[in-house]
This record gives C-alpha cells, structure tokens and sequence, in this order.
C-alpha cells in the first residue's frame, strides 16, 4: 500500500498525481514483463514499484507545457 511517507520521499517537486501515475505505470510494467517471462511474482507489484522509486532506480518525470510541438 502506498503511505505517505513513500509518497513524500518519491514526490520531490511533483504533484501527488504525478507519483499515483508514475507508480502505476512502473507496476504494469513489472507486471507484463514477468507475464512475458513466466515468473511468479511473491510481492505484489505496487510493492515493487514503491521500492524502485524509493531506491531510486527509477524517477518521475513530468514533461513541461514547453516539451509540448
């Protein structure tokens, strides 16, 4: 489950949304990828990716309205 203290040690200048998202995103992907190679996953996903970002193996990155053509 995602506390706030994960959130405020992943949120840096990002909004709450921004992690919500970012986390989500990262926990699909752990999730297809160990479909894909048929691995049994004994944590759960969300878990996982709580970890990544707290570990810092993964950032979130939220494009600027300037990035935008």
């Amino acid at each position: 489950m995602l506390r706030p203290t994960d959130i405020d040690r992943i949120k840096g200048n990002n909004s709450r949304y921004a992690v919500v998202v970012g986390v989500a995103k990262r926990a699909r992907d752990i999730a297809s990828n160990a479909e894909n190679n048929s691995v049994v996953l004994m944590d759960k996903t969300v878990s996982m990716a709580i970890s990544d970002f707290t570990e810092g193996d993964y950032m979130i990155s939220v494009p600027s309205p300037d990035d935008n053509p």
